[in-house]
C-alpha cells in the first residue's frame, strides 16, 4: 500500500525501508515494542489478585534448567501459547 501511494514499482528496486522512511512510518518493530509495553502497562494497573498480575509475579523453586532444556521449553511454550499458525507475536 505505500509503495502504491508513493508511486514505486518493484521493478525500481526501492527497498520497503527506504519508502517507509521517505513516508514516515514507524518501523513495524517499534509498533510491535509499544503494543507489548503498552500490555504490560496494563497489567501493572490490574488488582494485585487478578490472574495476569499473579503469573507475572510467578516464580518456581527448584533447579535451574539447562540450556537445551530451557529453549526446548520455550519452543514448546511459543508452539502451545500462540499455535503453529499465528506467530506474529513472539514471546
Amino acid at each position: 500500500m505505500l509503495r502504491w501511494t508513493a508511486g514505486v514499482t518493484r521493478m525500481d528496486r526501492i527497498r520497503n525501508e527506504t519508502i517507509r522512511q521517505k513516508i514516515g512510518v514507524a518501523p513495524i518493530a517499534d509498533k510491535m515494542r509499544q503494543a507489548c509495553l503498552r500490555w504490560y502497562g496494563h497489567v501493572l494497573r490490574e488488582k494485585e489478585d487478578s490472574v495476569r498480575k499473579t503469573g507475572l509475579n510467578f516464580e518456581v523453586i527448584g533447579n535451574p534448567l539447562s540450556e537445551a532444556e530451557r529453549a526446548s521449553e520455550a519452543a514448546l511454550l511459543r508452539y502451545v501459547t500462540y499455535g503453529p499458525e499465528s506467530s506474529w507475536c513472539p514471546p
